[in-house]
Parts: structure tokens; sequence; C-alpha cells
């Protein structure tokens, strides 16, 4: 490694150490409470395995797991559908609303803004977190993270399975994104996206 190469390295050692925390340095820039931190334990070690649609015990299972996520989240509404396998991180902000779902195996970020009467498909993936890139002089693992930016997603809009929506995305009201979309712009409201990267397909009403 040359010189200008290695005090790059070193002077981006500060940012490249944000990302080997440990679970108390977690905690503190979290902020979490004891309670949230217990109840979101009890998630993953044993709500988040119990059985789903179709088997048998799924309506007491999915009654637990939102019972605990009304005490992990910023905002659980009411009459939402929580399913098994999803991960959510911490889940401190957290924001689901009333009549909404959260499917199986989804991976949400844990400060995402998701509205009423929002459907959402399994694998969903939702991204509020990047990556730096711009240094070619040195691993892309070193240059740290620009701020993080939350992804909302408006009223009555129904996501499809496996789709991405990346950081910082608005998915406007009454809107679709098809299965297996790529979404990195922001959606209109009544707008029908789709593809990698998605674009609009069709509009559900004229304006």
């Amino acid at each position: 490694m040359g010189q200008s190469q290695n005090n790059l390295c070193m002077k981006n050692q500060e940012i490249d150490e944000t990302y080997v925390r440990s679970t108390y340095d977690l905690i503190k820039r979290q902020n979490l409470s004891l309670s949230r931190i217990f109840y979101a334990a009890l998630f993953y070690m044993l709500a988040n395995r119990l059985p789903d649609t179709p088997m048998p015990g799924s309506y007491i299972s999915g009654r637990f797991r939102k019972w605990l996520c009304s005490r992990i989240f910023k905002n659980c509404g009411k009459d939402v559908r929580i399913h098994s396998s999803i991960d959510f991180g911490t889940g401190v902000d957290l924001e689901l609303g009333d009549h909404s779902s959260i499917n199986k195996k989804c991976w949400v970020s844990n400060d995402t803004v998701i509205g009423k009467n929002v459907m959402m498909g399994p694998e969903v993936f939702i991204l509020s977190s990047s990556h730096n890139f711009d240094n070619p002089e040195i691993p892309m693992r070193q240059q740290g993270a620009p701020s993080r930016l939350p992804v909302v997603i408006g009223d009555d809009v129904w996501i499809g399975t496996r789709s991405i929506i990346l950081r910082g995305i608005r998915v406007g009201n009454h809107s679709i994104v098809a299965a297996g979309s790529v979404v990195t712009k922001d959606v209109e409201d009544w707008s029908i996206v789709g593809g990698n990267p998605a674009k609009v397909i069709g509009i559900r009403r004229n304006k």
C-alpha cells in the first residue's frame, strides 16, 4: 500500500469504526429503553419464529407479534398484520398505519414510515441507508455512509413481492409497485410503477 493510500485509510478509520459498534453502542446511540430491548428480543427469539398463515395457530401468533410491535415501534396502528420471519432492526422509529401489514420475510428499515391500508407482498426490502463510494483510492467499506433518509409509504399502497425501495423514496398515496421492482425515484399518487429501475407503467385514475 502506497503512503498516500495509507494516509487516506487512516483518515477514514474513524468512519469505518462506526460499522463495528457493540450492542451497547447501538443501545446508547438509539436511546433504547430496557422495555423496548426486552420486547424486541422476545420478538426475534420467539414470536418471529411462530406459525404464520395458513398454519394452525397463526391467528394467535399474529396477535402476539402485533402486541410486541405495538411496544417496539414508534407507532403501530390498529388492525395491523405482522407476519413471521421479518426484520425491522430495532424498530425504534418505525411507523405502521392502521390496517397495514408487513409480510413474510420482509426487511424494513427501523425508521420507515408506512401509512394506512398498505399491502405488502413477501420479501419486500425497504432501505433507508446507503454507502459512500466516491473515493476510488480506498476500499468502499472504509468510506462510511451518508446520512439516513427514511422511506415514506403513503396510504392505500400495494407493494408487490420482492420489490426493493431505496433510501429516501416517497411512495405516493393509492399507488402500486409491481412485483420485483427496484424503486429509485419518488412515486406519484395513483401511479403504477414497475421494472428495474421502476418506471410508470399505468395510472389508476384519470386526472
